[in-house]
């Protein structure tokens, strides 16, 4: 029988590192397939939004409790469409408010239809020190269903005017199980990803998602059988050069790993500005962890610099104790070597011993490692990460 104990006030031991995530919200067209907060680029006043999201920031230094800055990341949309003079007065400007770590990761996301010579330059003489390139694929067919503005011949040149602009780190992203693409498709774009010699390499199966084109007018995809042969043959290509598989659809050579990332899979706390930018931070003397989320139009976003009008906040929430392992582990247990066992309640504020049964359930099953000073999955319990998680579901319900 397992030990039950009453659950416990939250005692946060110390706060997680701080990172900080900005949106930019526009595009040139708006992808078939994305549900991101994106909108095309109309007569877009780059000037005023980044006085936006540096008043926005302004409204949140009162949680970073002195704290460096872990990471920044620069997402969207599009980055690239700003200028190098926008994105340099943006990273000036958080200087400016927030101390950074020496070894601060700033990445701005690429996609190769923005590419400028110039402009990388400019990123990376700005404080840009990390690039992720939007690639998806290098077959301009599926490029062009997909509803991407860029060929592969723009792909290649986008990586490659990174590497000529200084960028050591970067990021290739690419997607599969495309529509119309087959085994040999898949492999020959990573083949291509890998002649660059990527220090980092996101490669992940498209899905189709509420609230997009492809929703509501579904193309045909690959059939399950070769869904499967791609996802295998991939990930034993990709370890055969180097990359090493640390998390469910993430690459990267030794050293490599991507900073910002994994403070949100170690549930790390991250500042959110930017239209729709959404924040997670935990608060030590209220013994909380909140979540917040901006307003997400910008036009709307873009009037909360005046007083007399709304702020940027649309919602704050705090996290209820029995969402929290849910929450932990949905984001640890990406990680093929997990976490150390003591994150769990350093990160959530809860003891350990209040979810024994359900590790214990885990572990019967063989999807958890059964280690005192580790929680990981098991190669069977990554390959089936949604039964996994599931369990900490359940453990929610029964905390509720």
């Amino acid at each position: 029988m397992a030990l039950e104990v009453p659950r416990t006030s939250r005692v946060f031991s110390e706060l997680p590192p701080l990172s900080l995530y900005v949106h930019i919200p526009w595009c040139v067209r708006k992808c078939p397939y994305c549900d991101f907060n994106s909108h095309q680029a109309i007569d877009v006043n780059e000037p005023h939004y980044i006085d936006c999201l540096l008043d926005d920031l302004d409204r949140d230094l009162h949680w970073v409790q002195e704290r460096p800055l872990h990471s920044i990341f620069i997402g969207g949309g599009t980055p690239s469409l700003f200028s190098a003079e926008s994105i340099t007065r943006l990273i000036k400007g958080i200087q400016q408010r927030i101390a950074l770590e020496p070894s601060i990761e700033i990445t701005l996301e690429a996609n190769p239809g923005t590419a400028e010579q110039a402009r990388f330059y400019g990123y990376r003489e700005g404080g840009v020190n990390r690039l992720s390139i939007g690639v998806q694929s290098f077959n301009t067919d599926h490029l062009q269903r997909l509803g991407r503005i860029h060929n592969g011949d723009n792909a290649k040149a986008a990586i490659q005017l990174a590497r000529d602009a200084g960028f050591e780190n970067f990021n290739i992203d690419l997607m599969h199980g495309l529509p119309g693409q087959s085994l040999n498709h898949a492999l020959d774009d990573l083949q291509t990803a890998l002649q660059f010699q990527p220090p980092h390499l996101s490669w992940y199966q498209l899905t189709i998602e509420p609230n997009t084109v492809f929703y509501n007018a579904p193309p045909k995809l690959p059939e399950d059988d070769t869904l499967w042969d791609i996802q295998q043959a991939g990930i034993a290509l990709l370890e055969q050069y180097g990359m090493n598989h640390y998390e469910v659809s993430a690459y990267a050579k030794a050293g490599r790993r991507s900073r910002h990332n994994l403070n949100y899979w170690q549930f790390g706390d991250y500042l959110g500005i930017g239209a729709g930018a959404h924040g997670k931070i935990t608060v030590r003397d209220r013994g909380e962890i909140l979540r917040y989320r901006k307003t997400r139009l910008p036009r709307d976003y873009m009037a909360g610099i005046d007083p007399a009008k709304a702020s940027y906040l649309a919602a704050t929430e705090a996290v209820p104790a029995p969402e929290l392992p849910f929450e932990f582990f949905m984001n640890a247990l990406r990680l093929r070597e997990g976490v150390p066992t003591k994150l769990f309640e350093q990160r959530t504020g809860l003891d350990l011993r209040e979810i024994a049964p359900t590790l214990e359930k885990a572990l019967a099953l063989g999807l958890l490692e059964s280690s005192p000073s580790q929680l990981a999955p098991t190669p069977q319990g990554w390959l089936f990460l949604n039964d996994l998680t599931a369990l900490f579901l359940e453990q929610e319900h029964k905390l509720g």
